[in-house]
């Protein structure tokens, strides 16, 4: 906010580049765009530089297919998780801490971006499966 009220004529046009990407836009276009963005302070659906570390630690052996296929294999694993994780004693909110003790509430958060960078490293459409994500939970 300070940046944006000091130097509005260099946040502005950030700000409009942020707001012109689109599910359509080329996935390269828009990790550009959005690491500008980022760099700027500017919250982005796709964080670049997880983007770019997720793609600098895919092995060499492997093919693009079973990475793929791992990343689905996280979202179920995460997905199948998720009601013993509930049960747990942990998960009970604590007021002097204004979280959880075993941090699930940064889970929905985690879950999103972590998702939202292994699918774009291959390319997929996030949205559907993070859906799906949603239907195996």
């Amino acid at each position: 906010q300070v940046f944006s009220h000091h130097c509005p004529f260099l946040m502005g046009p950030i700000e409009c580049l942020t707001d012109v990407v689109t599910p359509d836009t080329d996935i390269q276009v828009t990790l550009s765009i959005f690491e500008l963005a980022s760099a700027a302070g500017i919250p982005c659906e796709i964080d670049p530089a997880l983007v770019n570390v997720l793609a600098a630690s895919r092995t060499d052996g492997s093919s693009s297919e079973e990475d793929y296929k791992v990343a689905c294999l996280l979202l179920v694993f995460v997905a199948v998780s998720l009601p013993l994780l509930a049960s747990d004693p942990a998960s009970v909110y604590n007021t002097e801490m204004d979280g959880y003790n075993n941090n699930i509430h940064c889970l929905a958060k985690a879950i999103i971006h972590v998702s939202a960078a292994l699918f774009t490293i291959h390319n997929k459409n996030i949205e559907t499966h993070l859906k799906e994500f949603l239907l195996v939970s």
